[in-house]
């Protein structure tokens, strides 16, 4: 429901706007865009109010409130303008328009903030360093242009444009951290950034276009642009996924090229506008701005080799916490990490090798590792893709089958197990052979990590009794007993 209504929202909002700016110097177009921006301030409060919990409304509450600034804004502007023509509105529309730049960047920021959880050192550095960056070129286009024509006086109208472009910057460093931060980036995220991203074009176009002589007037059909890009915030927070933009993912280390690419131009910023403003011969200031652009592309090239050098090094760590180093199947460490996400449906099973001590005691460990390696090699080849494989220790072994069916899917696995292990497996010319003993349980809506292991352990060991070579299904869970994952 909530996807089909996203779906169409998108369309819908496009329409509106089109129409907007194609009729935006007549009434009609006034019209239409406060009767869009209603619904869209109106569509923001009820996803702020009525779709998130308590924990994740915080967020959406301030994109609402950004948007109602914003109308607040626009309504003052629109009747300064078509009815009271000698009225300056300076100040009565720019306050509730600020106060929306500072909502939505403190609302992206914060949803960067739940989205990080412990991990926003590295992307709030990165993003310092590049809305510095930003900060320096709208400067240099939009203040510096207009406080020089001043000789440097500070007037309202200076100060208003710096206000303006603040906005611009709190929501551009908003932006930034948010893409920065770990996490999904699917159409939510997308949403937002074009949103966000969209107010920044509407600004630039607002500031720089008269400059380059296009009439006031003309700019009034940017304001289709502007509805179309608030109305991507609201349908961001309609989307059935837009959990990814608030909720807490696994940390990840990687160096991204693109961002090593945004930090080299970050970098030259500064340098690049300081040629461009300077004194001297145009060749000299050339040369420099070469020089400086070669030393940043070296420095940044030995970061990168250091960063990936430590990655490296910290998946390999991470490789060996996680997985079995004779087998390659995951270990105990990684399957206590799934079971504590399982849900109903998913299934465990348990399995203790019959005979492998007697293999041990004849032919030698090296024989024995060599009977592990081909187990592991046999049940990666029995399970699904889906399914997680896990070398618990010693002899012992764990399949994990998310969401599945215990007659089409788990059955049929244990028995294509059971006849896979009892193969001979072929070692410096003799046969191998060894059996198993599989205990099944089942999760269900009550069923604990804890349960679960109890259930499929006391399973096994039922299958051992019986005769063992055979699998049984767990029952009722057996009384309370310490978490273990030994058999």
């Amino acid at each position: 429901m909530a996807s089909l209504r996203t779906r169409w929202l998108l369309p819908a909002a496009a329409l509106v706007s089109v129409a907007t700016a194609a009729t935006a110097e007549a009434v009609t177009g006034d019209v239409i865009y406060f009767t869009g921006y209603t619904v869209v301030c109106a569509a923001a409060w009820w996803a702020a109010l009525r779709q998130a919990g308590p924990g994740e409304r915080w967020p959406w509450l301030l994109i609402a409130v950004a948007q109602t600034f914003w109308l607040a804004g626009d309504l003052v502007s629109s009747a300064a303008f078509r009815f009271f023509p000698y009225w300056d509105p300076t100040g009565w529309m720019d306050a509730p328009w600020l106060a929306g730049y500072l909502a939505l960047g403190t609302g992206i920021m914060l949803m960067a903030r739940l989205r990080a959880r412990g991990q926003l050192r590295e992307p709030l550095l990165d993003m310092l360093t590049l809305t510095t960056a930003v900060t320096i070129g709208m400067w240099w286009l939009l203040v510096a242009p207009a406080l020089e024509a001043s000789g440097g006086l500070y007037t309202a109208g200076i100060a208003l444009d710096a206000g303006y472009m603040l906005g611009d910057v709190l929501i551009t460093a908003a932006v930034l951290l948010l893409v920065l931060s770990p996490g999904r980036r699917s159409a939510p995220t997308g949403l937002l950034v074009t949103a966000a991203c969209l107010r920044l074009v509407t600004d630039l176009g607002y500031a720089v276009l008269p400059h380059l002589g296009v009439a006031m007037e003309s700019l009034a059909s940017l304001g289709g642009l502007v509805l179309f890009g608030n109305s991507l915030m609201v349908i961001t927070a309609l989307h059935p996924g837009r959990a990814e933009l608030i909720r807490p993912n696994p940390r990840t280390r990687t160096l991204h090229p693109a961002r090593l690419v945004f930090l080299g131009l970050a970098l030259l910023t500064a340098p690049a506008v300081a040629v461009a403003q300077g004194s001297g011969p145009q060749a000299q200031r050339i040369a420099l701005l070469v020089a400086t652009v070669a030393a940043s592309a070296f420095i940044l090239a030995r970061f990168a080799g250091a960063v990936r050098e430590q990655e490296r090094a910290e998946r390999l760590l991470a490789y060996q916490a996680s997985y079995d180093p004779l087998t390659g199947l995951a270990n105990r460490r990684t399957i206590t990490g799934r079971l504590d996400a399982c849900s109903a449906g998913d299934v465990l099973l348990y399995l203790d090798l019959d005979g492998f001590k007697a293999v041990n005691d004849t032919y030698g460990h090296d024989a024995g590792d060599a009977l592990l390696v081909e187990v592991a090699r046999r049940l990666r080849a029995a399970v699904r893709e889906d399914d997680l494989v896990v070398r618990l220790g010693g002899d012992e072994f764990a399949l994990l089958c998310p969401q599945a069916s215990v007659h089409t899917d788990v059955i049929p696995l244990a028995e294509r197990v059971l006849d896979a292990i009892a193969e001979p497996i072929g070692y410096d010319g003799h046969e191998l052979r060894v059996g198993t003993s599989i205990g099944i349980a089942v999760v269900d809506e009550t069923t604990t990590p804890g349960d679960l292991v109890r259930k499929a352990d006391a399973a096994m060991y039922e299958a051992k009794r019986d005769g063992r070579g055979r699998w049984v299904l767990a029952g009722p869970p057996p009384k309370p007993a310490p978490l273990s994952l030994a058999g």
